[in-house]
């Protein structure tokens, strides 16, 4: 008689190709919020996307062997890591999407100011004058500033020397290190960071302390005319006071790859001109996506190999 193999719960469909993989070591299953409980029944792992939420209502619902949440993204606040921990759960990540990120940033920053988007939407509608008559604003030899100095803001920072930017940070420590390989400066305050900054640039995670970093007040700490760049999270903005900053002119332009109800957009971000959206693609490179499917493998993996350690355990 042979030993009935792990169940892996995924919260959504996967690719065919990761999923095989997994079957050859578990039963997998997609459960989603799944309503029935017998879902659940002999689970081992849950594998979610960070986009996908794993609330404490579904972590209750967890069956005792259950003891692994592993997540398909670098962040984790679509779990309550709370719950998790009081239940005693391992919960992995997949680290990896450093340098795409930091591209995506870059570029993001590059469409925002030369308003990019508008001017290709205008020449396919057959606007070329409209297009070609839109004047944006240089980035080079500009002031960044980027808040949340870790490991994508210090790629952004590689990257932003290039256009000879003056570079600020702000984040809860200073960091020497980085200044001094990379010649940013810090400020203590993020009101300092907002005022010196033509743009701006959100790179930290979102935790309950900085949801809604940006907001009213802070959105009006900024230079007139400034640019806020967010591929951090979409939670850290007010989107209600984005609007409001956007139709006042305060803010000159805004560039966004995630939101505060995504996948929703808030309509009125629509309508802007100089509002460049995208789809939360921080990490969508074929290279990227390969090398967290084979990081979420490993994790999951070890994790089920007894007495080993998982190597991205949050």
């Amino acid at each position: 008689m042979t030993d009935r193999k792990p169940v892996i719960l995924m919260s959504r469909q996967l690719p065919d190709m990761f999923t095989s993989a997994l079957e050859q070591i578990a039963e997998v299953r997609v459960a989603g919020l799944a309503s029935d409980d017998s879902v659940f029944e002999g689970a081992r792992v849950y594998l979610a996307t960070g986009v996908d939420p794993v609330p404490r209502e579904l972590i209750e619902r967890f069956p005792p062997g259950l003891g692994l949440i592993a997540n398909i993204a670098t962040g984790t606040d679509n779990i309550d890591l709370e719950t998790a921990a009081r239940k005693g759960l391992a919960v992995s990540n997949t680290p990896v999407v450093t340098e795409d990120t930091a591209d995506l940033t870059m570029a993001l920053l590059l469409a925002t100011c030369r308003r990019l988007s508008f001017c290709e939407r205008a020449l396919r509608a057959g606007e070329w004058q409209l297009g070609a008559g839109t004047l944006g604003s240089s980035v080079h030899g500009k002031v960044l500033g980027i808040v949340g100095l870790g490991a994508i803001g210090q790629a952004v920072a590689r990257r932003a020397a290039a256009f000879d930017m003056t570079i600020l940070y702000h984040g809860p420590n200073r960091k020497p290190e980085a200044e001094a390989a990379l010649g940013v400066q810090y400020r203590g305050q993020l009101r300092e960071l907002l005022a010196e900054s033509d743009i701006v640039s959100l790179n930290c995670p979102l935790t309950s302390a900085n949801r809604h970093l940006m907001n009213t007040e802070t959105l009006g700490q900024m230079k007139p005319g400034g640019a806020l760049v967010n591929t951090g999270r979409g939670p850290l903005v007010d989107e209600k006071a984005l609007v409001a900053a956007l139709e006042s002119g305060h803010l000159g332009a805004a560039g966004l790859d995630v939101y505060e109800f995504e996948p929703r957009v808030t309509p009125r971000l629509l309508d802007f001109d100089n509002v460049t959206l995208l789809p939360h693609i921080g990490g969508a490179t074929v290279e990227c996506r390969t090398d967290m499917a084979m990081r979420a493998f490993a994790n999951i993996r070890q994790y089920l190999d007894e007495g080993k350690a998982i190597d991205n355990c949050v």
